[in-house]
């Protein structure tokens, strides 16, 4: 193995000299590195300390998995307003004959993406966090949709760029394909290297650089680096669940994220993107925790609220507790989940929109669509 590296020594790659334009190709970082700033290893000890409290919620919380699904969808709309497309939460939840036309591609996207990272996530149990993992998540992130002609699930075999319309005016050029393997190779490596001894956030944090510095695929980047944050927390065990999705930080903070990347590949500055990771971490987590929190409230005051009608308690449990999955309902929904008829679930729904829990959006006589708009606030980007 190479020499340790020091974090406030380290030097991020070189630029090599292209027709036209110049790539970067970033150092390996397949090596033990040395933590030598105390600012950052304060905010790691805070960082690790903040999951476990999430840990220890979403353990103590029931029916988790609900919440879980919520940040998921929360987590996919915002990861890919990130690459500009707009999907609310409240979309997720739509059947695709009820999104307009022109929204229709954007939704799918948002669609794939949950598809992706519910099969990765499960995926961990059979296969470890890989290459072949990426590639497969990647394949069905672009299934059908917007860069579907881009070799979905393969690393890329020609030069690619970020922003410009060009490679000549690109403000960033990741490394040659001939560099792709290898450096993809040696982050795998890294991912997995038992001998190298640093607190594991800080392997995800230069992971995450690495992986967006690399650009491995020709479309998609961004949704599947983000999505490798998850992945190494849950393969890692530093969640227990998948209840932490930092895409909502990176959004609010778009502007200084992308510069804190740039800042590691055009100055060298490992120390700033680790800090800016690290705080990331502890407010999102804390965030997490304070939506669990919240949630958990509303469900016992909307239990106690629905007890109260005269609808009978078994449709009414079973269509609160079913709100919570599924946040977008119509009457056609209540049916199937009941098993009953059409008169009966339009009483129950009206019900539950006159005590306040769902408020009636589309204004049809016909097809209408009810949500459950105190429970998706909590999931609206702020």
């Amino acid at each position: 193995m190479l020499e340790p590296i020091k974090i406030s020594e380290f030097k991020s790659g070189h630029w090599v000299k292209q027709s036209g334009y110049k790539a970067f190709i970033p150092t390996k970082i397949n090596r033990q590195w040395l933590i030598d700033n105390p600012e950052v290893e304060v905010l790691i000890a805070q960082a690790h300390q903040k999951l476990g409290e999430l840990n220890a919620f979403s353990e103590l919380v029931p029916d988790v998995s609900f919440f879980i699904k919520m940040h998921i969808a929360k987590e996919a709309t915002l990861s890919s307003r990130i690459e500009g497309t707009q999907t609310s939460v409240e979309e997720v939840f739509l059947s695709s004959e009820d999104i307009r036309p022109e929204e229709r591609n954007d939704w799918e996207e948002v669609q794939n993406y949950i598809s992706a990272m519910k099969f990765a996530v499960q995926t961990l149990d059979e296969l470890p966090l890989s290459n072949r993992l990426i590639r497969e998540t990647h394949k069905r992130i672009l299934q059908g949709v917007r860069g579907q002609n881009k070799h979905p699930g393969e690393f890329r075999s020609s030069q690619n760029w970020i922003g410009g319309a060009s490679l000549t005016d690109a403000v960033f050029v990741p490394p040659p394909q001939h560099e792709v393997l290898e450096l993809m190779s040696d982050l795998e490596k890294f991912l997995h290297n038992d001998y190298i001894f640093i607190p594991e956030l800080v392997r995800v944090a230069i992971a995450h650089y690495q992986f967006e510095t690399i650009h491995p695929f020709l479309d998609g980047n961004g949704r599947i680096g983000r999505l490798l944050i998850v992945l190494c927390l849950v393969s890692k065990g530093l969640l227990v669940r998948p209840s932490l999705y930092i895409s909502a930080f990176f959004q609010e903070h778009r502007a200084i994220y992308f510069d804190n990347l740039s800042g590691v590949r055009n100055n060298h500055n490992m120390i700033q993107w680790l800090k800016f990771f690290m705080v990331g971490v502890i407010q999102t987590a804390e965030s997490s925790v304070a939506t669990f929190r919240k949630i958990t409230f509303l469900k016992q005051e909307l239990e106690l609220k629905v007890s109260k009608l005269k609808s009978k308690q078994a449709n009414t449990r079973k269509l609160l507790h079913y709100l919570f999955s599924q946040p977008v309902v119509t009457a056609k929904d209540v049916v199937k989940l009941l098993d009953t008829t059409k008169p009966t679930a339009n009483n129950l729904l009206k019900e539950f929109t006159r005590i306040g829990i769902l408020k009636e959006k589309t204004g049809y006589r016909r097809n209408r669509v009810f949500s459950f708009f105190e429970y998706l606030a909590l999931f609206e980007q702020k």
